[in-house]
């Protein structure tokens, strides 16, 4: 008889490692596993249409909401999500306030029929690894990160390479990486060396080596030297199963996944369907990434002095008064012909399927790459914080799909002043390179059409990835008839 398997997926409240958890659990579920989905009360709310969705219907997805103690940990009512923290102080109590969630999740799981078999969590969420050990289950981890990351976090710290560089300029190459990565000390995501994240850092890393395994959104053809390497040193199963968001094709899905979208669906298609296939440069830089205002009204005089169709995402927090009278002061009337402006959340996916979208200026996130990439549209770098500038070397040094804009410096959460790290001139070489006519922007074009139907085609009946999550269930369900 063949036994149910119940996955428990429990995210780190970010957008960017949220959202591709809401993708498994719905690639889980399309495979009659049953899911059961933990989040906070303001997180439920910006997941609203999925919870509604999955409820509509009928597929096996449970979402619990548990309350989550703000003010217990000096953090502002409502609190509940990384893009709510305003310092690093706050950070660190957010991650404490997570872990308080284990207690109630237990008691939760305890009563569930079927019951638990699976722990998926976020490797920053590593209280759940006490959790599984009780409840006698496996737990695999995931980032919201690509291999590439996976593997140098994990030979940067074994090799303690952080202690042979003197200064932030000085350059760090790993020995044995699969391909020629070298990057600056400044410049190396900051959770692996911040002092006040010391000891959680070391508990996150003792977990994640007791885990069970890995779960990777990417893909074999991608990175598969990384992956396969990431693999061998760590001893354990690395699942690859991405790009995850393609698994769902449901429309109103895709228009509507992370978040309510700030436009009319329907007014932004008929604008992209209004230009010629490839000419449209799409400009967003995450859910996380801040922008000071003297550095927005660059980026929008780089767009106008590109001469390139542009469709540009200034999020809320941005759109300060400085900016409002500068884009009413006869920007977006000198552009209204070939550009369009979205104030705060974009339907992403949406628009980077469209054959208008000829190139993507992003922040590097790894949920935008993966997007970028699926849709094969080359790319113009700008890495902000966190392994943005890990992600950007893959892009532009290994893939060769995109251009770099030329930052080298990390930009905070939170912008306190006004700096300007990216000149209008910048702005317009970059797009020249990439939307050019030339071969170097036909080369990247071909490339990155190339790398689309390889992502698309792991997802199909037969990929890698599609025989991953085969894999991955039958093993989990091989586990709970040994348990039994």
């Amino acid at each position: 008889m063949d036994v149910t398997a119940h996955f428990v997926l429990v995210p780190l409240m970010a957008q960017g490692h949220t959202i591709p958890m809401v993708d498994m659990a719905h690639l889980l579920a399309s495979r009659g596993v049953h899911v059961t989905f933990i989040t906070t009360p303001a997180n439920a709310s910006r997941i609203e249409s999925d919870i509604q969705r999955a409820r509509g219907s009928g597929i096996p997805i449970q979402f619990v909401s548990l309350r989550f103690p703000c003010e217990e940990f000096g953090l502002p009512q409502g609190c509940e999500n990384l893009d709510c923290v305003t310092s690093r102080e706050h950070a660190v109590a957010f991650l404490h306030a997570c872990r308080t969630l284990r207690g109630p999740l237990t008691s939760i799981l305890r009563q569930q029929n079927p019951p638990p078999s699976c722990v998926i969590s976020d490797t920053m969420q590593y209280w759940t690894a006490d959790m599984a050990r009780e409840l006698g289950i496996p737990r695999l981890t995931f980032s919201g990160s690509g291999g590439l990351f996976h593997l140098f976090r994990h030979l940067f710290l074994q090799n303690k390479s952080n202690d042979k560089v003197n200064n932030g300029a000085e350059s760090v190459v790993l020995p044995g990486f699969p391909h020629h990565i070298e990057i600056a000390r400044a410049l190396i995501p900051g959770s692996l060396f911040i002092p006040e994240m010391a000891k959680f850092r070391e508990e996150m890393m003792e977990e994640d080596c007791r885990s069970d395994g890995v779960v990777v959104n990417t893909f074999s053809d991608l990175e598969a030297p990384c992956i396969d390497q990431y693999q061998e040193v760590i001893g354990k199963k690395v699942w690859t199963i991405g790009p995850m968001f393609l698994c769902n094709r449901d429309a109103a899905y895709i228009a509507a996944r992370g978040n309510k979208a700030s436009i009319d669906q329907a007014q932004c298609l008929r604008w992209l369907d209004s230009m010629q296939p490839s000419s449209v440069i799409y400009v967003s830089f995450g859910s996380l990434a801040r922008t000071s205002p003297s550095q927005v009204i660059e980026i929008g005089l780089g767009l106008e002095a590109s001469n390139c169709p542009f469709l540009w995402v200034i999020k809320a927090g941005n759109r300060s008064a400085e900016v409002e009278t500068w884009l009413s002061q006869g920007f977006e009337e000198r552009t209204s012909s070939r550009g369009l402006i979205i104030r705060g959340w974009a339907p992403q996916v949406m628009i980077l399927s469209h054959p208008a979208i000829g190139g993507f200026m992003t922040h590097c996130g790894w949920n935008s790459l993966l997007e970028g990439i699926a849709f094969g549209v080359p790319m113009i770098t700008w890495p902000h914080f966190a392994e943005q500038f890990l992600n950007e070397k893959l892009i532009v040094e290994v893939l060769r799909t995109g251009v770099a804009i030329g930052v080298k410096t990390m930009t905070p959460w939170q912008v306190d002043k006004d700096v300007v790290l990216v000149k209008k001139d910048d702005m317009v070489r970059a797009v020249s390179r990439l939307m050019g006519e030339g071969e170097e922007g036909e080369a990247m074009r071909n490339r990155s059409r190339e790398l689309g139907h390889k992502a698309r085609a792991a997802v199909e009946e037969g990929g890698s990835s599609c025989e991953n999550v085969t894999l991955l269930i039958q093993q989990i369900k091989a586990s709970m008839k040994l348990a039994q």
